[in-house]
């Protein structure tokens, strides 16, 4: 195998189109959005990107077929523009990796004539949340702007230490390339699994982009996890020693 390489799978006509990435991340935030997408958009595979920097190992369905672990780009239909929702089960393992593959994305997402490029994920809090904001950092000033007026928030210093992997690379090098590019980030705990995170950052984009999508799957996910975490905090609640616990005796 090659560095990297781009299977073509189809070639669907683009109206305005904008790259939105979703890779497993914090939360898994991006991704459940990237998934929702494809899943009530109707969406269809057009590239599947290859990689020797992806992690050495294949999926396996129900049925027992194993493919590959690639990064893939389906074509979405969002009311009057397109995207290229870009996910996939892994990220790279390495800093090189990062940088071919962000670099494959980009090039697909020019061939494609994309001019703006959002990348998705989570910033981790370190606790619950029970109202997500959603972050961002962007490539220009005029599209921080944009952003603000749908709702993303923009402080100073967040996420510390800057954002990590091809989100971040997706911003730094799509505008290097002249591209309009942004990372939009849902706030998170950072310890499960976070649907809750990405119905706000769904919000987000749905103003932002002027498209509706139904949001009912993605509602009922974050209940069913919004029942974890109670149970949860009712067993820690539940092993919280009492002054009687803490009592010597001797």
């Amino acid at each position: 195998m090659n560095d990297v390489e781009v299977e073509v799978l189809a070639e669907p006509e683009f109206a305005d189109p904008v790259l939105i990435e979703g890779l497993p991340g914090v939360g898994h935030v991006g991704t459940l959005v990237a998934e929702h997408l494809i899943e009530e958009g109707d969406g269809e595979l057009v590239r599947r990107i290859h990689s020797e920097h992806l992690p050495p190992q294949v999926t396996v369905s129900d049925s027992g077929l194993a493919e590959l672990v690639s990064i893939e780009c389906h074509h979405v239909a969002l009311g009057d523009r397109d995207a290229l929702v870009v996910t996939g089960d892994q990220q790279a393992g390495s800093g090189v990796g990062h940088y071919r593959i962000a670099e494959a994305v980009l090039d697909v997402a020019t061939d494609l004539e994309v001019e703006q490029v959002l990348a998705l994920g989570g910033v981790p809090t370190g606790e619950l949340v029970e109202e997500h904001a959603v972050l961002g950092a962007a490539s220009s000033e005029t599209l921080i702007e944009t952003l603000e007026s749908s709702g993303v928030e923009f402080r100073e210093n967040e996420p510390e230490g800057g954002i990590v992997g091809i989100s971040g690379l997706l911003v730094g090098l799509g505008g290097r390339r002249d591209l309009d590019a942004a990372c939009l980030m849902g706030e998170t705990s950072g310890y499960l699994v976070d649907p809750k995170s990405a119905q706000a950052l769904l919000g987000v984009l749905q103003e932002l982009l002027e498209f509706e999508i139904d949001l009912s799957d993605l509602e009922e996910r974050a209940d069913e996890m919004e029942d974890v975490v109670d149970r949860m905090q009712e067993i820690e609640n539940q092993n919280v020693p009492t002054d009687d616990d803490l009592r010597y005796i001797g």
